[in-house]
C-alpha cells in the first residue's frame, strides 16, 4: 500500500494525500462549496435553509459554470425543485451542495462525502474536509499559485502532465473561494476538471466531482 504525503502551502500542512501510481487520482471534477454559519438554527431557520439556493452548493455543468462560482443561484434552485438535483445540508460540518439525481452515497475513507454515479462509477462528487489555523483562503497564497500546488502534488499522480487553464478568486456572502480549471493527462485518458476551495469554521473545504454529460452541453467541463 503506498504511502500518503501531505501538500505543503506556504509552509502550512493542509494533510491533503497525495495520489501516487499504485494509487492514482480518482477522476473528479468540481463542485463548488458554500461555507454555513456554525449550526444551532431554529426550526423556521433550517426549513428556509433547506430552500435557499444560496445556501447550496452547486455541482455539475451549467450549475457549476453560472451559478456556483459566483453569482446566479437560480439555476440550482431550479434543479433541486425538478428533481435533476439532490440537496445534502451538513450543519455541524458546515457546508451543503447538491448532487445529480441517482448518485449513491459512498464510504471512501479521508473523504467527508462522496456520492458517485451508479453507472459511470468513475463520475462522482467528494468533499473534503481539512483542519486548519487559517481564517481565510487567501492567507494560503495567490489563486494561481494554491491551485497549481493542489493540482500538482494532490489533484494528479506524478506520471500525468498537468495544465492549469485558470485559477481566480470570488466572493460569495463575504467569504473568498478559489476556483480553478486543469487538466491532467494520462497516456488513456484526460480530465478536464473544476474544483473550489474555501476556509470556514476552522476547516479548509475541498470539493471536485467528475460528470462526463456535462461536455455535451459546452459549458466547459469535461
Amino acid at each position: 500500500m503506498a504511502t500518503a504525503t501531505s501538500l505543503s502551502l506556504h509552509g502550512h500542512g493542509l494533510g491533503l494525500p497525495s495520489p501516487t501510481a499504485k494509487t492514482p487520482a480518482r477522476r473528479l471534477l468540481s463542485v463548488t462549496v458554500r461555507a454555513m454559519a456554525p449550526p444551532n438554527p431554529s426550526k423556521g431557520e433550517a426549513a428556509a435553509a433547506e430552500s435557499s439556493p444560496r445556501r447550496q452548493v452547486l455541482v455539475a455543468g451549467a450549475a457549476v459554470a453560472a451559478a456556483a462560482l459566483v453569482s446566479r443561484p437560480a439555476p440550482a434552485a431550479f434543479a433541486a425543485a425538478d428533481g435533476k438535483f439532490m440537496p445534502v445540508i451538513d450543519r455541524k460540518a458546515g457546508y451543503s451542495f447538491v448532487y445529480p439525481f441517482g448518485w449513491q452515497e459512498v464510504s471512501v475513507q479521508g473523504q467527508d462525502k462522496v456520492y458517485k454515479d451508479v453507472i459511470e462509477l468513475l463520475e462522482s462528487v467528494s468533499i473534503n474536509m481539512i483542519p486548519t489555523t487559517k481564517e481565510d483562503i487567501r492567507d494560503l497564497g495567490p489563486p494561481d499559485q494554491v491551485a497549481e500546488a493542489l493540482v500538482r502534488k494532490v489533484l494528479s499522480p506524478p506520471t500525468q502532465k498537468t495544465k492549469l487553464i485558470e485559477a481566480k478568486e470570488t466572493d460569495i456572502d463575504g467569504r473568498a473561494y478559489y476556483t480553478f480549471e486543469f487538466t491532467a493527462q494520462a497516456p488513456n485518458f484526460t480530465r478536464h476538471a473544476l474544483g473550489t476551495i474555501t476556509i470556514a469554521n476552522g476547516m479548509l473545504q475541498a470539493s471536485f466531482t467528475r460528470w462526463r454529460r456535462a461536455q455535451a452541453r459546452g459549458d466547459g467541463t469535461k
